[in-house]
């Protein structure tokens, strides 16, 4: 099967950006991927996308060109990104098509996710995803030792990464101590340990990797890109109870058949974006991508492993939580952050180093997961 090779990048400055559309933001960062690629918009192939907020992508071909091409939605949560990507790399991976775009944006409106739920789940407060997201990581952190200070830890880094990065929403850092005492939402976790609904657009232009030299002299290679659904007795945001026998997350299997797919294992992987929800999310994560073993987190955070000059740079531009979650972008920032660290690009974030090989992964709800790893 094809080779297929990421030729072009862009990215819309996440946050909020008043009077401009979602739609606008995900065309700007549609643009800058054709620019970085130095090809039309006319000699693209295809193009799946993904918005949940700001109106169907397909329609932005209105303002980006006329021209035929075969435009898909995706709406997948918050993995409609990843989705989106993996929609374009199999397409070329099939040999159907040999160049094309994903894309995505989303514009939502202040205030946090909301859950519509009108059962007694919803009407007991169970269905608020910051409930949801406190429990679980409650019980991980009594499971395998990882303290509140670790959990304070990784919002403080996620804040640190966000000031260097000049695309993301928050840009201020944060002490220990404003984390510390922010108001608490959903036990463990403050104010300032979750990402909240953001605005911004993302886009990844690839081709045939056969054609890749024709349009850069330094392609980067989507060696893996994989979606996978949750199997019973897996504890998603949705879940209304604990199964007896529970079963692992949906990224574990995303996680295993991404590796195998490329054919490198975790100890590969020199630099990773991992879904942070909020930041007992990333911790979680680590784990559930194969990154370390659960409990590991504690002294791999303590000791800074996953800071940027750590031997696990995780989540360098900031993560959702300094970045804010536009659900049709967020997947894509993570590869377009994880494309500028193999590019060297990457300025006063830049992991240092000889990176050769990225991770991303996106959780998204019922339980979803999308995963990439990406090669130099």
């Amino acid at each position: 099967m094809t080779d297929v090779a990421i030729i072009g990048i862009g990215i819309h400055p996440f946050g909020r950006t008043e009077g401009v559309s979602g739609q606008d933001q995900g065309i700007y960062a549609a643009r800058e991927a054709l620019k970085d690629a130095g090809v039309d918009w006319s000699d693209l192939e295809f193009a799946y996308g993904g918005s949940a907020a700001a109106g169907a992508a397909d329609s932005m071909v209105s303002k980006m060109g006329l021209t035929g091409l075969q435009f898909i939605n995706v709406a997948n949560g918050c993995a409609t990104g990843g989705s989106a990507l993996q929609s374009a790399y199999m397409a070329i991976k099939s040999g159907a098509f040999d160049i094309g775009i994903a894309v995505g944006f989303d514009k939502h409106e202040r205030g946090a996710f909301r859950v519509d739920s009108p059962d007694w789940y919803g009407k007991t407060g169970l269905a608020l995803t910051t409930q949801f997201f406190g429990m679980k990581i409650q019980k991980y952190m009594s499971d395998y030792g990882i303290s509140d200070d670790t959990l304070i830890k990784v919002a403080e880094k996620a804040f640190r990464n966000g000031s260097l990065n000049p695309k993301a929403w928050r840009k201020q850092p944060l002490s220990y101590d404003e984390i510390k005492n922010s108001p608490m939402l959903s036990h463990p976790l403050r104010k300032y340990q979750f990402c909240s609904p953001a605005e911004g657009g993302a886009a990844i232009i690839m081709c045939k990797a056969s054609m890749a030299k024709k349009y850069t002299s330094t392609p980067l290679y989507l060696k893996a890109a994989v979606v996978r659904t949750r199997r019973y007795g897996s504890f998603e945001v949705f879940t209304k109870g604990q199964a007896i026998d529970q079963a692992e997350s949906p990224t574990v299997d995303a996680s295993k058949a991404a590796y195998e797919m490329a054919g490198v294992g975790p100890e590969d992987i020199d630099v990773a974006q991992l879904q942070d929800t909020e930041a007992g999310a990333e911790i979680m994560h680590m784990s559930e991508n194969g990154l370390c073993k659960d409990g590991d987190q504690e002294e791999m955070i303590q000791t800074g492993a996953t800071e940027i000059t750590g031997n696990l740079p995780v989540n360098t531009d900031g993560g959702c939580i300094a970045n804010g979650e536009p659900i049709g972008a967020s997947g894509l920032r993570q590869v377009h952050e994880i494309c500028i660290q193999l590019r060297g690009e990457g300025e006063k974030r830049q992991a240092p180093g000889d990176l050769r090989t990225g991770y991303s992964h996106v959780y998204g709800a019922p339980g979803l997961s999308a995963v990439t790893i990406i090669q130099r």
